[in-house]
């Protein structure tokens, strides 16, 4: 099983802490409570190219970038793209 369909499966699993959902919103300029959900249907994006690299996926999407905690499905932090 490769590294992106095994994060798909496990969607239902992702979360955050109250300071990741803080420090997400932060650094994307969200406007929206529910940090989570909002990662969730960007990480279902057709056009999300998820990669593992030791410990974290990363996800790369719409000029976002999300890690992810490979083993408990903790959204650690998430970041604009720099160009």
């Amino acid at each position: 099983m490769n590294a992106d369909n095994e994060l798909l499966i496990n969607l239902d699993k992702l979360h955050t802490t109250e300071l990741g959902v803080e420090r997400i919103k932060r650094n994307l300029s969200l406007d929206t409570d529910d940090v989570v959900d909002w990662c969730k249907s960007k990480i279902n994006s057709d056009n999300a190219v998820i990669t593992r690299n030791g410990k974290n996926w990363y996800v790369n999407v719409d000029n976002y970038i999300l890690t992810v905690n490979a083993y408990s499905y903790t959204i650690i932090t998430a970041h604009k793209e720099k160009k």
